[in-house]
């Protein structure tokens, strides 16, 4: 994985090429080029994952920030492979639904497979009872196989979360019980400061198979202010500095440097008022970015998965070649994991898509 050394190997004008590159049009973001640097690490080594979800990121928020006032997203450019042509789930571009697809690797639609949560509150449900029956996540996967897990949020709703795949046959006795807690570490705080702060010391003194990061700044301020407005830019700054200092972390442990990975999406855009229309790009538009160990530097994330297709402006709906979506995520952290698919999942199942 790249450190501070090895991001100053990168010549300054393969620099100038690839901001240049991500300066394009703010309508349809750049693609990336391929830069020099290296990173440290191999696949073989990765034994950690750290995904992180940034709630109502749109990436023209990175694009319009650039690398002065958006330096951590820009270094998972740089030195990662990318795209922001990434899909939320059809249908759908509200929280609870794309993050549950995240988990679980399954579209809304319960009469087609899915996990069945097209509802955006907790109410005291859990996934089970959206589908009518037990659905296997990422966490089942990792956990069931001895791996360690943990959840960090910044909206108390992702409690939904924690129900579903720590208490089985709960309130809604609907599923199996087999006595045993799928995630092992369950942090829900709505300031994202104090949240990363919280993972921070945790990735020092004891960090996980696989966590999960939730951000939630971008979409609080696009629904009080307007998605992709100063308000809204200024929050994805913050979240920006935020990731510096996770980045800074893994930069300091030589146990994360050379073996985690950081997978990182979103599970919907905005722009202007809300992100609720499924049907408006902005809205089903994300990013989806990889970094650490073993990853190519400034690699496009189509170019390295040919039987992925890059959907240009289209919506794509679920025949014929797939674009990468949000929901390929559970399935890509199982992999570079070496572990198997997640039981029950359709995206990125069987395990093609590679960051590699």
């Amino acid at each position: 994985m790249p450190n501070a050394r090895a991001s100053r190997i990168i010549t300054s004008a393969a620099s100038l090429v690839l901001t240049a590159t991500l300066l394009t049009a703010e309508g349809h973001p750049g693609r990336p080029t391929t830069a020099s640097a290296q990173p440290s690490g191999s696949a073989a080594a990765v034994s950690r994952v750290l995904a992180i979800s940034v709630d109502g990121l749109n990436p023209r928020a990175i694009t319009r920030l650039g690398p002065a006032r958006a330096p951590a997203f820009h270094r998972l450019m740089r030195e990662g492979a990318w795209t922001f042509n990434a899909r939320t789930a059809w249908g759908q571009t509200r929280t609870l639904p794309n993050h549950t697809g995240m988990l679980t690797g399954r579209r809304i639609d319960r009469q087609r497979g899915g996990h069945g949560v097209h509802f955006n509150r907790d109410r005291g449900r859990t996934v089970q009872r959206a589908a009518g029956h037990y659905v296997s996540s990422v966490y089942d996967v990792v956990h069931d196989r001895g791996g360690s897990t943990a959840l960090y949020s910044g909206k108390t709703k992702f409690r939904f979360f924690e129900r579903t795949w720590n208490t089985h046959g709960g309130p809604d006795r609907v599923g199996r019980n087999d006595g045993r807690a799928k995630i092992d570490d369950v942090n829900l705080i709505p300031n994202n400061n104090r949240l990363v702060q919280k993972l921070n010391a945790d990735l020092v003194t004891s960090p996980r198979t696989f966590t999960f990061l939730h951000l939630s700044l971008p979409d609080s301020a696009g629904h009080r202010h307007g998605f992709m407005g100063p308000s809204y830019l200024k929050a994805v700054q913050e979240t920006d500095r935020l990731l510096g200092t996770v980045l800074g972390t893994v930069d300091a442990q030589p146990a994360l440097r050379d073996h985690l990975v950081v997978l990182l999406n979103a599970d919907h855009g905005g722009d202007g008022s809300g992100h609720k229309d499924p049907t408006k790009l902005q809205n089903f538009r994300i990013p989806f970015m990889a970094w650490g160990a073993g990853v190519p530097a400034g690699r496009d994330l189509y170019s390295l998965n040919p039987t992925f297709r890059d959907p240009g402006s289209r919506r794509s709906g679920y025949r014929g070649r797939q674009p990468i979506r949000n929901g390929d995520l559970g399935n890509l952290v199982t992999a570079v994991l070496r572990l198997p698919a997640i039981p029950g999942s359709e995206f990125n199942n069987p395990q093609t898509l590679t960051i590699f």
